[in-house]
């Protein structure tokens, strides 16, 4: 079946974490992705992440006058490009917005950068972390009397980030389609946290948020949205904020009595510790075969691995195979789709000669 984006040429400036991704999401979609790598660059285990596939490699050396020369004809056969470079590198490289733009103006050019284009923080060093700690989102995480804890670089690079300039570029592209002209997409990853977190903001300022860490519904303050260890050094996750399905919880689990009144944040301290030795009485297994496919809002706690093979997972073909590698599949899943293979990371340039040929160019004179 016709992905929704085939037919549409992207070209991608060899980055790390949320650029490549957003350009695994728009390949997923049909796009045509070429990445340029840097001259010189080889395949590493790096280069191996099933994040990079459905592309394209050329290796270009893009300080020279023959690389640019190429980088542009790229650009003018493109739709859109995707750039993750600290803003000012690629206009002193000569290709930043206004040069391409005047090549290709109906170009979608996408900029992924952490604090974004301009501001105080703009040309400072960064990742994930420091991110979420100026958005207000890492104040939030992490236990009662306890420091902030991080949580991996899911929220900024892989939430914030790449799925944000993805999205940008696709409406932009959208606009192009219809105006003709071109446009710059600032994605900035404070952004993108920020909006992830409008309902967090909107809590805080409406006074159902309390900004002590680990007092909330949502922050491990209630002990029914949390995780516990189980007799087999395991752990699982219930969440059963609404009333109705911590009505069903209580009842799978026999919770009787009035020391079980959920809205009584006086009684949630004995609430936990009961639920911690209560936890502690059964395998993960088991509590899987009592509570797992129920309304308790539960699910055990797995491992990558363990993730890979479970039922429901397995199912749904969450994880396909592809050059040797397990990849998370596509998403989100369109109808008019149906099932796609993945294709396995390129290794840096190794579609160059193709890509030069499709150009008008002979690589045996471009490639000396």
């Amino acid at each position: 079946m016709t992905r929704p984006l085939t037919g549409t040429r992207i070209i991608e400036f060899a980055a790390m974490g949320p650029g490549p991704f957003a350009g695994m999401m728009l390949a997923d979609m049909g796009a045509e992705i070429i990445r340029i790598d840097r001259a010189g660059a080889v395949t590493t285990t790096r280069d191996t992440n099933p994040q990079l596939r459905g592309r394209r490699s050329i290796m270009l050396d893009l300080k020279s006058e023959r690389g640019q020369d190429i980088a542009f004809r790229l650009i003018e056969s493109a739709d859109a490009l995707i750039e993750g470079h600290r803003p000012g590198v690629m206009e002193r490289l000569g290709l930043g917005p206004d040069a391409c733009l005047a090549r290709n103006p109906s170009l979608v050019y996408g900029r992924m950068t952490g604090w974004g284009q301009e501001g105080p923080l703009a040309q400072a060093a960064g990742h994930d972390l420091n991110y979420l700690a100026i958005t207000g989102v890492l104040h939030a995480i992490g236990r009662k009397g306890q420091k902030p804890t991080p949580p991996l670089n899911l929220i900024g690079d892989y939430g914030g980030g790449g799925p944000y300039l993805a999205f940008g570029m696709v409406a932009a592209m959208f606009a192009a389609k219809t105006s003709g002209q071109g446009q710059v997409v600032d994605a900035a990853i404070i952004d993108g946290v920020a909006s992830m977190a409008t309902t967090l903001h909107w809590m805080t300022q409406s006074g159902m948020w309390n900004e002590t860490r680990g007092d909330n519904s949502f922050d491990s303050g209630d002990p029914f949205f949390d995780c516990y260890e189980t007799s087999d050094g395991k752990y699982v996750s219930i969440a059963t904020i609404e009333p109705k399905f911590y009505a069903e919880l209580r009842v799978r689990m026999g919770l009787s009595g009035p020391e079980w009144d959920q809205r009584n944040r006086e009684t949630w301290p004995r609430q936990r510790a009961l639920l911690e030795e209560i936890f502690l009485g059964k395998t993960r297994a088991q509590w899987c075969d009592l509570l797992e496919g129920s309304d308790c809002c539960f699910a055990p706690v797995l491992t990558p691995e363990e993730a890979r093979q479970h039922p429901h997972n397995v199912a749904r073909g969450m994880f396909v195979e592809g050059g040797g590698l397990i990849h998370p599949a596509r998403a989100p899943r369109l109808s008019g789709m149906g099932h796609c293979d993945v294709s396995p990371p390129p290794v840096a340039g190794a579609d160059s000669a193709d890509i030069l040929r499709e150009l008008g160019l002979d690589p045996k004179e471009m490639m000396r």
